[in-house]
């Protein structure tokens, strides 16, 4: 059986194999591309396979260029981006040797899903909502500028703390009629000056 009769079996087998399965997308008859994992996953990926003319006597060309893996090398932790596509196509390509001259797309696909959490290990997507939320430090209205300086108390003396303690209660208040003296005093002064100003006054 030469290499398109082989193509064409392995087509119309992954035809009905994958039919209904949004995970696999027919490029053309002769290169296809998974999606490893579900939408929104992070640690998803996509390969594409292509087949050459010779295929499957000679091995199959896997790409990992697509757009969607893009996304891993969105806040990679430990290692690189290149470095988690490489080992990934280093391992099918391990997979291909094995299965060199048989049918082996659906096997190579098959394959990555089950090694999917191996493949990804090194992968550490980080939730940016997540670490933006732990970096940035919102200042409150109510925070109070260190370098306010507080209202400065008139400060007394002994002296005057003790007088201040004599005219008050032990409740700290003065008590009733305690500045009656003075008001004494300025009415006795106001009558003496009345007096006087009236004895000067010339008689009529």
């Amino acid at each position: 059986m030469g290499a398109n009769e082989d193509q064409e079996m392995e087509l119309e087998a992954l035809r009905s194999i994958y039919e209904g399965d949004e995970s696999f997308r027919e490029l053309s008859p002769v290169s296809f591309q998974y999606r490893i994992g579900e939408n929104g996953d992070p640690k998803a990926f996509l390969i594409e396979i292509s087949w050459t003319e010779t295929y499957p006597q000679t091995p199959p060309i896997i790409s990992m260029n697509a757009f969607f893996n893009n996304t891993i090398g969105v806040f990679l932790v430990r290692c690189r981006s290149s470095d988690v596509k490489q080992s990934i196509l280093a391992k099918l390509q391990e997979a291909v040797e094995v299965h060199l001259g048989t049918a082996m797309t659906y096997t190579l696909f098959e394959y990555a899903k089950d090694n999917k959490e191996q493949f990804m290990e090194n992968h550490h997507p980080v939730h940016s909502a997540t670490s933006i939320s732990n970096i940035i430090s919102v200042e409150t209205p109510s925070t109070a500028p260190s370098s306010k300086k507080k209202d400065k108390k008139e400060q007394l003396s002994k002296a005057q703390k003790r007088k201040l303690a004599d005219k008050t209660d032990h409740k700290g208040e003065l008590p009733r009629g305690w500045n009656w003296v003075d008001v004494v005093k300025h009415v006795s002064i106001f009558e003496i000056a009345f007096t006087f100003f009236s004895s000067l006054a010339p008689q009529f």
